[in-house]
């Protein structure tokens, strides 16, 4: 592949940024930050950081993330749907606590999320997800670490 990896970031809820743009710097990955402008993103000033802020509606970065998907780019999401986009795109994504997704996990994670759903609409569920704690931020580094090595071994061919 001639096409250098990317970060690609779900950036309107996106809780590790600064660590995302920590590797992408250190690694020399470009950092693409896409919103729809719902909450203030604030990019860092650094060279390889690119934001894009795509119209307003609710899964317009997702759909700019899932059409510019690349082999080589690793996906950045908390979003179950938009990681089975990337993934069938070729691509790489992974959650933002560090849970690699694959095309052997992202079946049960899809129904898993729609249960959830079912169960939250029907008032057996409430709240959301659990706050990121430090270790989740640990797991991630480790995570993207990993990731982002895979994806410049297969831009490198």
């Amino acid at each position: 592949m001639d096409q250098p990896p990317r970060f690609l970031v779900d950036a309107d809820a996106c809780p590790v940024r600064e660590e995302v743009a920590r590797v992408a710097g250190r690694l020399g990955v470009a950092m693409v930050l896409v919103t729809n402008g719902s909450r203030p993103v604030r990019p860092p000033a650094l060279p390889n950081v690119r934001l894009v802020v795509v119209s307003e509606g609710a899964d317009k970065a997702d759909d700019w993330i899932a059409e510019e998907a690349r082999p080589t780019d690793v996906c950045l999401t908390a979003d179950i749907p938009l990681a089975a986009r990337c993934l069938a795109k070729g691509a790489f994504a992974l959650s933002f606590k560090g849970k690699p997704w694959t095309t052997d996990n992202i079946g049960t994670a899809l129904a898993g999320r729609e249960l959830s759903q079912h169960l939250r609409e029907s008032g057996a569920m409430t709240g959301g997800p659990a706050p990121m704690t430090a270790a989740d931020r640990s797991r991630f580094l480790g995570a993207l670490d990993t990731m982002a090595q895979a994806a410049l071994r297969r831009a490198r061919g």
